[in-house]
């Protein structure tokens, strides 16, 4: 499985973005598919996780704020992330849990400026 990722950019600090990560491959096999950040000097963490069948969760920090959804068609996951702050800027990463294996994309990176 491979992960593109796309969509990260600079914005200011109530704005959207929307992140995108098309899945190539042996997609079939995709179980989860989630989004997870690391800014400087902190340590990567998750952002939020949509199953295959399609239940969701999110880190507290972002609750009400992103959404995450995937397109199976396209196969594609999307994060819209809306009301964005300062604390938002980081690298963000799309990751895939398959049967057997995990697959991360590149990262895109978000800035969010005051």
């Amino acid at each position: 499985v491979q992960l593109q990722a796309s969509g990260g950019g600079l914005v200011q600090a109530g704005g959207s973005l929307r992140l995108s990560c098309a899945a190539s491959g042996s997609v079939f096999s995709i179980v989860t598919m989630s989004w997870y950040r690391q800014a400087p000097g902190k340590q990567r963490e998750l952002v939020a996780a949509i199953s295959s069948g399609g239940i969701t969760n999110y880190a507290d920090s972002v609750k009400g704020r992103f959404t995450i959804s995937e397109d199976n068609i396209k196969n594609t996951a999307y994060l819209q992330m809306n009301s964005l702050k300062p604390e938002d800027t980081a690298v963000y990463y799309c990751y895939a849990r398959g049967t057997r294996n995990t697959y991360w994309g590149q990262g895109t990176l978000v800035t969010v400026s005051s």
